[in-house]
């Protein structure tokens, strides 16, 4: 167990009321691989938890409380060192203590021969890690004491193609991660606060009809020809066929089929705290116009993200005042989705059963 944490059944955050708690015993996106170097060490703030990821010298990631017990110093600001025995350890800046990548306490220089403590009971939280398809997921457990292994596997996305990721660009929205997946799906923002030459104005906007399904932990919107409106599918050519999708904790994937060419576009939201989260966008595809007009798109995405951000800090000032929001159908559906998921998966967990999505296929009609 990390030394001083007790198990607590609803760890404070787990509140299933929206703009409120977060969802554990969950993986989180938390870096690409590529941002990971071994024997770097990174400080990271997941849930309002600081943790240190780093990667070995043999390539193996990890990813333990960036607090050293003694003292309270950052242990990312120490160095990884190597035990006798080979073992990758994290030596605290401020006294020399060695913590192992498991957690455990390895060596404490200030001991003298005849101290007898047993080191290896001294631990600090383990939050694990997994890499896939070039990104590293950090599980974060409900109980503080978890020290298995996660019963899942990160998420696997449709799409990773072309090798690395062609684009990537990061922000920090001034949100609760609930606000900043509702404006992520809110399907008729875009008019408003994305008005580009790629997108029609409000005057140009027209009744929409797509088709939704459950998904893993999410919901759907059906494969459908993407909207005439949007001239960047034009630049794809062909008959572009795309599917969006969204699953918990708070990621959106759109993928894209033109011919025998693909485009994923994969949106992972992460919280910081309880008033920021990170957003990162990636996009792999193996679409030759993706090279020929890569500034031009880097441009676009940091556009997109900047004109969100400047979104959310106005509506903070609404929030401020802690107003009900009133939602309706079928523009808010996914909003309101949303909420049953993170509803559901909060109770799922408190119950230990299986996890029920709550959604139903359905059509949904709105204007934009």
């Amino acid at each position: 167990m990390p030394d001083g944490e007790t198990k607590i059944a609803n760890p404070p955050g787990a509140d299933a009321k929206f703009g409120r708690g977060f969802l554990y015993d969950i993986w989180y996106f938390a870096a690409l691989s590529r941002d990971l170097k071994p024997g770097k060490l990174q400080r990271y703030e997941i849930l309002g938890e600081p943790v240190l990821l780093g990667r070995d010298r043999k390539g193996q990631v990890y990813g333990v409380k960036d607090v050293c017990p003694h003292r309270a110093a950052p242990l990312s600001a120490g160095r990884l060192t190597e035990e006798a025995d080979g073992r990758p350890t994290v030596e605290c800046p401020y006294h020399g203590w060695r913590f192992g990548t498991d957690g455990a306490c390895a060596s404490i220089p200030s001991l003298v021969d005849d101290q007898n403590l047993d080191v290896s009971k001294i631990r600090i939280r383990r939050y694990p890690t997994s890499e896939s398809q070039g990104m590293v997921f950090v599980w974060i457990s409900a109980d503080p004491r978890f020290d298995g292994e996660p019963p899942e596997s990160p998420p696997v996305f449709e799409g990773v193609v072309g090798g690395g990721p062609k684009f990537v660009d990061r922000m920090d929205f001034d949100a609760h991660m609930d606000h900043a997946v509702v404006g992520l799906m809110d399907p008729t923002h875009a008019p408003y606060v994305h008005g580009q030459w790629w997108s029609r104005k409000t005057k140009g906007q027209h009744d929409k009809t797509k088709a939704f399904a459950p998904a893993d932990r999410g919901f759907v919107m059906t494969r459908h020809p993407p909207s005439k409106s949007n001239r960047l599918y034009r630049l794809l050519g062909g008959d572009p066929q795309t599917e969006i999708t969204f699953a918990l904790p708070g990621q959106r994937w759109e993928h894209v089929i033109v011919g025998k060419y693909q485009v994923l576009a994969l949106t992972c939201l992460t919280p910081v705290n309880d008033r920021k989260t990170r957003i990162t966008q990636i996009v792999w595809t193996d679409h030759w116009v993706a090279s020929l007009l890569a500034p031009w798109f880097r441009r676009m995405i940091r556009v997109f993200l900047h004109q969100d951000g400047d979104m959310v800090n106005l509506q903070n000032e609404g929030l401020k005042y802690d107003p009900s929001l009133l939602w309706i159908d079928d523009a808010d559906k996914q909003a309101k989705w949303y909420q049953q998921l993170k509803r559901e998966w909060t109770a799922s967990r408190q119950a230990k059963r299986p996890f029920k999505n709550p959604i139903v296929a359905v059509t949904l009609r709105w204007r934009s």
